[in-house]
């Protein structure tokens, strides 16, 4: 199954997103992450923030989603509130998708309230993907659509 996250600036949550996406789901995941208007470099607080639990960052960079025209993801997981009401390209159509509005951390000045708001991201992030692992991927799309979008409600 292939999942693309998306923001507007692909330097904080889609990137979070990716790599705990990485970090937890089973093999048999694909997982990349995009913006509509990349910022071009990740937000260093993001980075920092992976680090401190155990999450690789490798191979972590904003880039825009017409980068993914062939990568053609199963579902498209929106995680800010900009990203959820922007026009999607023609070729995010065949994917459905998910939206899963998260706080953005990197708004917050650095020190404690944003490192607390980066460990209650990557929590939640965390929560939900391991709450992936459980669905039964061989229903159809338009319920295991339903089933990933009620994550955001429960996590």
């Amino acid at each position: 199954m292939k999942l693309l996250f998306v923001c507007t600036h692909n330097r904080c949550r889609s990137i979070c997103a990716e790599a705990v996406a990485r970090h937890v789901l089973k093999p048999g995941f694909e997982v990349r992450s995009a913006g509509s208007q990349p910022a071009g470099q990740v937000y260093p607080g993001s980075l920092a923030a992976l680090a401190v639990h155990g999450i690789d960052v490798s191979g972590l960079q904003s880039q825009s989603w017409d980068e993914f025209e062939s990568f053609a993801p199963d579902f498209v997981i929106t995680v800010c509130d900009n990203a959820a009401n922007e026009a999607c390209p023609l070729w995010i159509g065949a994917g459905k998708k998910v939206h899963w509005g998260l706080a953005d951390p990197s708004k917050l000045p650095g020190g404690d309230d944003q490192e607390r708001a980066f460990h209650s991201l990557i929590g939640t992030l965390s929560a939900r993907l391991e709450q992936v692992n459980q669905l039964d991927l061989t229903v159809d799309q338009a319920t295991l659509q339903q089933q990933l979008q009620a994550l955001a409600e429960v996590y």
